[in-house]
């Protein structure tokens, strides 16, 4: 009789597995992969564990089912057996206890990313908001400096069998940065693949609590490091500070882009005009626009469809404040209420996100 491969399986369909009432075919365990040359036959068993005890019994009987089949004992019968492989376990959600990731980009340095992002974070948490603060610019870290955190020591405890880093806290922000782990003053000389890792750590090893919102200070920019956080967390949304200078805007447009790019689709909850006038600090009814017009941020906005969520003057106190490691939004001036404004601002867009879009999802690459 000529061997064809559903010859094969008819066979095996009389072969049951005990105690079952099925029969292997029913139960998917024969591999798709038969081999049939002249008189010889192999094919393989797939069983859920290697320490199945029908293993050897139902081999013999496939064995034997299949040369009654063809009706010649001469048939060589080779069963090769296999094991499903179990399926990972699931991996343990990174950051549990917080609700929602903002990501605080610029297109270019120098546009006051930082000092935004670390007035927010003052902001929220004098509004009574759980707040974290990561500063994942590896390579210019200024959170140390903002918060006066420079000679702070960092410390781990255990949590639930694992060794984590506690994040130093202050003005009711929990606040890490890789500046608190190099030597003051030294620059950091690393490849991306380091650095990455480094900001991985500071993320999944660290014990960040509940927070009602994670605030990340991005590196200016698009690179690896922007990757390694899209792929490692699934983010709330984009905050993108720009200046009204032609030339931040440009960048900023780039940033904006990266953000909406289909393969990492990240929501932008909008834009702040950061040093869009300057105002005599005597004189606050005064502005002076330094970089640019607000129209060309807002032509940015509406080429997006994004919203301005805050203009932030420029007052020397700012500066000040950020230099003395004092955040201004702990004051009570023109400037701190712009902060205040902001914050309330990205509540609401972050509300806004959360009632109309789905879940962000991480990106995965391959």
């Amino acid at each position: 009789m000529t061997l064809y491969p559903a010859l094969i399986t008819d066979a095996l369909r009389s072969v049951r597995y005990p105690g079952s009432g099925k029969n292997i075919i029913e139960l998917d365990m024969l591999e798709d992969d038969i081999r049939i040359a002249g008189n010889t036959v192999s094919f393989s068993l797939i069983f859920d564990k290697p320490t199945d005890p029908f293993i050897r019994s139902l081999v013999k009987t496939a064995e034997a089912a299949v040369r009654t089949a063809a009706g010649d004992d001469s048939v060589e019968v080779t069963v090769n057996v296999k094991t499903r492989q179990a399926p990972p376990p699931p991996k343990a959600p990174v950051l549990p206890g917080v609700k929602n990731i903002v990501a605080v980009s610029s297109g270019k340095g120098g546009v006051g990313k930082s000092t935004v992002a670390a007035n927010l974070a003052v902001a929220l948490a004098a509004d009574g908001y759980r707040v974290g603060l990561l500063d994942a610019d590896i390579f210019g870290p200024s959170m140390p400096r903002m918060f006066g955190l420079e000679d702070a020591e960092i410390f781990m405890h255990e949590v639930d069998g694992r060794p984590l880093i506690i994040p130093a806290e202050r003005y009711g922000v929990k606040v890490l940065s890789i500046g608190f782990l190099v030597e003051k003053g030294n620059a950091v000389v690393w490849r991306g693949g380091m650095a990455s890792n480094a900001l991985k750590q500071l993320i999944e090893q660290a014990d960040w609590g509940e927070l009602d919102y994670f605030l990340i200070d991005m590196p200016p920019g698009t690179s690896d490091i922007h990757l390694t956080l899209v792929q490692t967390l699934a983010l709330t949304g984009a905050l993108v500070v720009t200046t009204p200078q032609l030339v931040a805007i440009a960048d900023a447009r780039k940033g904006i882009d990266m953000f909406r790019d289909p393969k990492i689709n990240v929501p932008v909850l909008g834009i702040v005009d950061n040093m869009a006038w300057f105002t005599p600090e005597k004189h606050p009814d005064e502005k002076y626009f330094l970089f640019g017009k607000d129209e060309d941020v807002d032509a940015l906005a509406a080429d997006f469809d994004v919203p301005v969520l805050a203009r932030i003057p420029l007052v020397a106190a700012v500066g000040e404040h950020s230099d003395a490691g004092a955040p201004v939004a702990l004051e009570n001036t023109v400037s701190a209420l712009s902060f205040r404004h902001l914050a309330h601002e990205l509540v609401d867009a972050v509300d806004s996100r959360n009632n109309d879009l789905p879940p962000t999802l991480k990106v995965e690459m391959h």
